[in-house]
Formats: structure tokens, sequence, C-alpha cells
């Protein structure tokens, strides 16, 4: 197998230049990546409408493919960013060499055993230390991109008007019980005459054959109905409301934060709130149906969920494509006693600010036990 050639460089590189070329190249990479951003950044602009120049804009389908696209050129150059910036690491940190130590010099004459001892030979000199090596310079930051507009929500329905309740018919009244037949009385039993003497144990005959089943007795008379129970606990009277109106502006972390809801309490006793009223707790189990609304100020990419038990719930979770500033859902679920409701807002991409809208429900939340 052949070795590889590598030419001749004339001059020779020194550590300090290879190393400034090394991130003079990351620099190159840099650059090109500000380009690239750049260039995402006016795909932007020109599906939106918003380039310079241009006019008119796409619809609604291309607008999310373009953002997909958008989305996947920004993980790659986010990979090669990690990569550059550990090259760059490596780069700088590459090591400097010691130059070799001076020879040690000779050891003196050693003097007579009975004489003075003779004089210490000379140490010979220190080597040179190497020079350390020139720290590369810092490559400039590329320029940033220009952020693409938000696109403009969408027009929230007007809710319809609710139908009058109908009129709950009158309940008949009750039809009177029965009297209960009288039961005829027990014949006398008959006295018991005395017992013979025991006979002899006879040799045991043979099994007969098995006589009819006589007829079924007569069923004897029902017996009185006992007293009514007392009655269970009324599902509908579980039921609760809290809101929030006083416009409050929630830092959004990455694990999602929950949204308080001091307002406007209309709680049943067996629903209680925790100190800062973002968590709910049900004492009772049976079939809830769970609604929410959430307003905000301003169009957020950002999603809002019910957390159940410290567990995200996947059907009441509102995950957006583009920014809004309305969220809602609805769903009936099985719960145990003493669980867990909050309701929760959660960055898409990025961690922010959401400031709910205030004199109004900024947000809200309604338990109602079904069964």
């Amino acid at each position: 197998m052949s070795q590889p050639i590598f030419p001749n460089i004339d001059p020779p590189l020194t550590r300090d230049g290879s190393v400034n070329e090394i991130i003079a190249s990351i620099a190159a990479e840099e650059l090109s990546l500000s380009h690239i951003l750049n260039a995402e950044g006016e795909k932007l602009q020109f599906v939106l409408g918003t380039l310079p120049g241009l006019s008119g804009g796409a619809d609604i389908e291309d607008v999310l493919d373009v953002n997909k696209s958008v989305q996947r050129t920004l993980d790659e150059i986010t990979r090669q960013q990690l990569l550059l910036g550990t090259k760059l690491n490596a780069a700088l940190g590459a090591p400097v060499f010691t130059g070799p130590t001076g020879a040690t010099g000779p050891t003196g004459p050693t003097g007579p055993a009975t004489g003075a001892a003779g004089p210490t030979g000379a140490t010979g000199p220190e080597g040179i230390a190497g020079a350390v090596g020139v720290t590369g310079l810092d490559g400039a930051t590329g320029p940033t991109g220009p952020t693409g507009a938000d696109g403009l929500p969408g027009v929230v329905g007007a809710t319809g008007a609710t139908g009058a309740a109908g009129v709950t018919g009158a309940t008949g009244a009750t039809g009177v019980t029965g009297a209960t037949g009288v039961i005829g009385p027990t014949g006398a039993t008959g006295a018991t005459g005395p017992t013979g003497a025991t006979g002899a144990t006879g040799a045991t005959g043979v099994t007969g054959a098995t006589g009819v089943i006589g007829p079924t007795g007569a069923t004897g008379a029902t017996g009185a109905t006992g007293a009514t129970g007392p009655n269970g606990p009324n599902p509908t009277a579980t039921a609760g409301f809290a809101a929030n109106t006083a416009g409050t502006s929630l830092s959004i972390a990455l694990g999602g934060t929950p949204i308080p809801l001091p307002s406007a309490q209309v709680l049943s006793a067996d629903i209680t709130p925790n100190a800062g009223n973002t968590v709910f707790t049900v004492a009772n189990a049976g079939r809830y149906r769970i609604s929410y609304h959430v307003n905000t100020t301003a169009a957020l990419l950002m999603g809002s969920r019910l957390v159940i038990n410290g567990v995200n719930n996947t059907a009441s979770t509102v995950a957006p494509v583009l920014s809004v500033s309305n969220y809602e859902n609805e769903i009936e679920i099985d719960l145990a006693a003493n669980s867990t409701i909050s309701l929760q807002l959660y960055p898409i991409l990025l961690a922010g600010v959401a400031v709910l809208i205030s004199g109004g429900a900024g947000a809200s939340l309604m338990i109602i036990r079904l069964s």
C-alpha cells in the first residue's frame, strides 16, 4: 500500500503561523454562516411580502413550508457553530513546547582522603526556555440577520348565543303502596313418639332408584321494603371557576410556567387552591370536564396546556405553528381523589415574556364534576 506524500511548504510553517491560518479559516466560515442567516431572513421577508422592492405575499401553506425550511437550516447552522467553537478552542489551546535543557557542568575533582576537600565543580548553565507561542486574535462576529415579521393572527369567530333552557315539567305524584297480605298461621307440630331400641345392623341393600323430584314449594311472601338510605353526593355540587384579570406579566421558562388565577374565584368546598393560586386540588374522584382560556396583549409563538398531577396533558395542549394571542381548549378526564390541576404557558422555540390582558379574562379555568 502506498504512503501519503505531503508537498514541501516553503517557507516552512511555524506554530504561530499555523494557528493564525486555522483561526483565519474559522473566521471565513463564520462569515459564510452570517451570509446564510441573512439569506434565510430575506426568504422569510419574501414570503411575508415585507422585502423592500417587492409586493404581494404567499398563502399560509407556503409560509408554513418556508418556516419549516428556515428551521431546518437554523438547526444545521447551530450544529456547525458548535463545531467551529470546538475548533477555535482547540486552536487557542495548542500546547507550547519548552526548549531543551542545557548540559550539566563537570563534577569537580575529589581531594585526598586526609587533605582538605576539593572545591565543588561549577554548575553548568541552565538551558534557554523555549519561546511562548503568540495567542491568535478572536475572529470577528458575523452580522445578525434581520428578524422576520410576525404573521398576523387569525380573526377569532364570535361565540354563538346560548339557547334558552326549556322549562322542567312537574314531577308526577308517587302512587300509594298496596297493603301486604296476611300470612296464614303455622300448623301445630305433633308429639314425638318414643325412640325404639336399636336393632342389629343389617346388610347393605342394593341402592334404590332415585326418586322423583318433588314439586317446588310455594314462594314465601315478600318482606316489607326497608327504609330509604340517605342521598349520595351530588356530582354537580363539585364545580369551580378562577380567573386572572390583573394583566400579570409572566416569564415563560423552557419547561413551562404556571398561570396564577387569583381573581373571581367561585369554588365548591372540595376544590382548594394553593397559596399562589396556580394549583387546584379536587378532593373527590370522578369524571370531570375542564376548560380554559388564555388571552395575551401581543401575539406570541407559545403553547398552552393543562398539567394533571404533575404530568403535561396532551389532549389539552394547544401548540400553534404561528404566533397567536388567544388559547382555549376543553377536555373530559377521569380523576382520582386529591388530583391536582394547573394551567400553563410554555415556549415553542425560545423562552420569553407573556403579558395577560387586564380588565378582563386574561386567563380563566373551569372545573365541573360530571359523575
